[in-house]
């Protein structure tokens, strides 16, 4: 497809969403690199000492061996702009015809290098020498891809559905309903809806929802075992956020905005993001930037929940799993968000034997499938290079299973086992916790809501 003709599809794609997304026009994605120049923005490329270390910790690159996916290298469109109207000898090659246009063109060869390899997870920025953020950079030069009409159409989709649904997936509250059926059935348990004044509005993911069903139902059974005061809203189920996966404050101002109206509306104190990496860093870190005010609540990921629970003595569990188990840290929960001893008290209290793998926590290497990967099918082969990786890593352990706490990083890590023909089953965090509660325990007195806590 030409590059007019896939900007036009893009287009009637957004046209869909109203004006959060579209129109499309190269003009707008200009000024939309325009607006993201700021003071790091030029610290960064007047500091980068081209040194390659980037390159040896992005999979892409290192699977692949391919220049093009290093991380510096995807980084050109907004480079270009900001040398060519930010400096004054950017400026003078300007003008003496000694640079090369921002056309279409451009950014439609850089399209794939920007969402097809790069799952944002931060490695990249973690081990550059100067301190620059470089997964931040490509967060910023998606927002010119968007304007511009060249982002993926799998992930324009997504955005639609995401704003005129709710849900990336399209699913909407009925289909929730009937898996909230299905768990008061199977676990004798209410599951709250829209009770005000709860302590704890909890989101889902849809991929869970579809996915993973078990992960409501651990819910329902590990918050009535502790006595925690939680609820469902119909406003809002939804944690994930499309927006910030295309890169598209004005789509993630949108979903955020709904999160916040129905916390509010419900008086809750505080927020939870399912086993979702991207949907935690979204609402914790994003949110407040991309609609411009603090929160009236405060938010945690489920683990630090259960995390907090335990600490309080409200987690009373039995047996142990005997297996060999290992776990694979989300990026934007341990790299991004510092979440990691968390996870790993609760394995203390149902797992006998566990390892981890040599390079784990903020050092882990990425599954391949975040950052939006995971909902673009034209990376699909770029994402399982990624993920042998992770692949390497888990050969070095041999676990009889993998724990984690995404719901994207579970179902790339069941895909890629499966690829690679590695028999290792992968299961939830809190699943697992819910499987090895005290049966026919009493619930714990409900302990007031802790100030600033869990942390």
């Amino acid at each position: 497809m030409s590059t007019d003709n896939t900007v036009t599809a893009n287009t009637a794609a957004a046209s869909e969403s109203g004006s959060a997304l579209g129109p499309f026009s190269l003009e707008r994605g200009l000024q939309a690199l325009r607006e993201e120049m700021d003071a790091p923005t030029a610290a960064f490329f007047s500091s980068c000492v081209h040194c390659g270390l980037c390159a040896q910790s992005c999979p892409f690159f290192v699977e692949t061996g391919d220049p093009k996916y290093t991380p510096i290298h995807k980084l050109e469109p907004l480079r270009r702009l900001w040398e060519q109207e930010f400096t004054l000898w950017g400026k003078l090659k300007a003008r003496l015809g000694f640079s090369q246009p921002i056309d279409d063109a451009l950014l439609e060869e850089w399209e794939p290098l920007l969402y097809d390899s790069c799952s944002m997870c931060g490695r990249c920025s973690l081990v550059c020498p100067v301190g620059n953020d470089i997964q931040a950079m490509v967060r910023k030069t998606r927002e010119g891809m968007v304007a511009s009409g060249h982002s993926p159409e799998g992930l324009i989709a997504a955005s639609v559905r995401a704003v005129n649904t709710g849900s990336p997936m399209g699913l909407q509250w009925k289909t929730l309903d009937v898996q909230i059926g299905h768990v008061e059935s199977a676990s004798g348990l209410t599951v709250p809806i829209d009770q005000a004044g709860a302590d704890y509005l909890v989101l889902l993911s849809s991929m869970e929802i579809i996915n993973f069903p078990e992960y409501l139902e651990a819910i329902a059974k590990i918050f009535a075992h502790a006595g925690v005061s939680w609820t469902l809203s119909k406003d809002c189920f939804e944690a994930t956020n499309a927006g910030v996966q295309i890169g598209s404050k004005d789509i993630a101002a949108v979903l955020v905005r709904r999160v916040v109206d129905a916390a509010v509306k419900l008086g809750v104190k505080n927020v939870i993001s399912p086993e979702c990496g991207h949907a935690y860093t979204g609402i914790r870190w994003e949110g407040p930037n991309v609609i411009g005010q603090r929160y009236p609540f405060k938010v945690f990921h489920i683990i630090e929940v259960l995390d907090q629970l335990r600490a309080d003595g409200r987690l009373r569990t039995e047996g142990m799993e005997t297996d060999r188990l290992s776990m694979h840290d989300p990026c934007n929960l341990a790299r991004k968000s510092g979440v990691i001893d968390e996870q790993r008290n609760l394995m203390k209290l149902v797992a006998e034997d566990f390892v981890d793998m040599k390079e784990h926590g903020k050092y882990q290497w990425c599954c391949g499938a975040g950052g939006g990967v995971s909902s673009n099918e034209r990376a699909e082969e770029l994402k399982m290079a990624a993920f042998r990786r992770k692949k390497a890593q888990i050969e070095e352990i041999r676990p009889d299973r993998l724990v984690t706490m995404c719901a994207t990083c579970r179902t790339q890590l069941e895909e890629g086992l499966e690829e690679y023909t590695m028999d290792i089953p992968v299961v939830g965090l809190t699943e697992m916790i819910a499987e090895h509660l005290v049966e026919d325990a009493p619930p714990t007195a409900a302990a007031p809501v802790k100030e600033g806590a869990p942390s």
